[in-house]
């Protein structure tokens, strides 16, 4: 028996190697056996059963058209829409043709647990929860006479990385907390504010862009992971350092609390640098003191580190597939 086919629309294949083909190359390995699945930018009108458009916005063309072909205004049969952070907080605010995807789509995807409330109300009951997942790597020694923090994430807007610059500039007389940035500098008045900052701060290093292994290694080693930033769908890095033993400091937004959960005990308010130069010293005074604010995030991360497993990943995959592919209800 054939098996049903699945198409993946990706605004970017293999040579951009971004989020959006990664999940979709992930998607689609996890997806085999059991579905026949291709991955492309567009649908030429080709039979699939099922459709999972990646962003709402760049594959809004895709989307209208498998809606206009299943003569659906709305829920139209088999289509998936997979909502990213500039979908959430932003496209589907202003961009009539996001907002349009919203309401062609079956099911509408998110990858954390806060994402459905950015949708709005009349479109809730369609979203589902998928989180993304990585690999677990066992955790490693680190050195208890410093602290370590690190911040992955390109040099641009979105990722604050100002936020880092000022937190580092406010260090300056703590010689035993470090701070490695990686990441390279897609904006470059913010790369010159990187290297002014690791030429007046020591203690920060500006390593630029790294290979994934060598990145994954580095979130390893780190006693900390900084995530500042101010917009975010469900940030990978955060996975990975979840799931290696490195605990989180993150910016209260919804797409870090949705990661991390409501109660998590590393969070600063988005742009607060010395809110994060304050855990940042309470984490390394842990080191020397009572202080239970260190094993208190690494206990919280591995309670979530589970919502991360490729084997969950899968399996809720799998049932939204299911899903549209079964009759619509009369």
């Amino acid at each position: 028996m054939t098996p049903p086919r699945v198409l993946i629309v990706s605004p970017a294949l293999a040579r951009a190697n971004n989020g959006n083909w990664q999940t979709a190359s992930r998607w689609s390995q996890m997806l085999r056996p059991t579905f026949a699945t291709t991955i492309a930018q567009g649908w030429n009108g080709e039979p699939f059963d099922v459709m999972l458009a990646l962003h709402a916005r760049r594959s809004a063309a895709a989307i209208a058209q498998w809606a206009h072909a299943k003569g659906a205004a709305s829920d139209a049969p088999g289509l998936g829409v997979v909502l990213t952070g500039t979908d959430l907080y932003g496209d589907i605010q202003t961009d009539t043709q996001a907002q349009a995807s919203l309401v062609y789509a079956q099911r509408l995807v998110v990858l954390q647990e806060c994402a459905p409330d950015a949708l709005p109300a009349a479109l809730r009951h369609k979203a589902r929860v998928i989180y993304q997942s990585t690999s677990t790597q066992p955790p490693v020694d680190k050195a208890p006479q410093q602290l370590r923090a690190v911040m992955v994430g390109h040099l641009r807007d979105e990722k604050s990385p100002q936020t880092l610059f000022a937190t580092a500039h406010l260090l300056q007389g703590h010689a035993d907390v470090f701070i490695d940035h990686i990441g390279e500098a897609l904006d470059a008045d913010l790369g010159a504010q990187a290297q002014a900052c690791a030429a007046a701060c020591p203690h920060y290093r500006w390593l630029g862009g790294m290979a994934h292994a060598a990145t994954r290694r580095a979130i390893q080693r780190a006693h900390v992971l900084v995530h500042a930033s101010r917009l975010e769908g469900g940030a990978h890095v955060i996975m990975e350092a979840v799931c290696s033993g490195t605990p989180v400091l993150a910016s209260r937004i919804a797409g870090n609390v949705g990661m991390l959960g409501a109660d998590y005990a590393g969070y600063f308010e988005h742009g607060d640098a010395q809110g994060l130069a304050n855990l940042l010293l309470r984490c390394r005074a842990e080191q020397r003191t009572t202080d239970p604010l260190y094993h208190q995030l690494q206990a919280q991360c591995a309670l979530r580190a589970p919502l991360f497993a490729p084997e969950r990943e899968r399996a809720t995959l799998l049932e939204l597939v299911r899903e549209l592919l079964a009759p619509p209800v009369a």
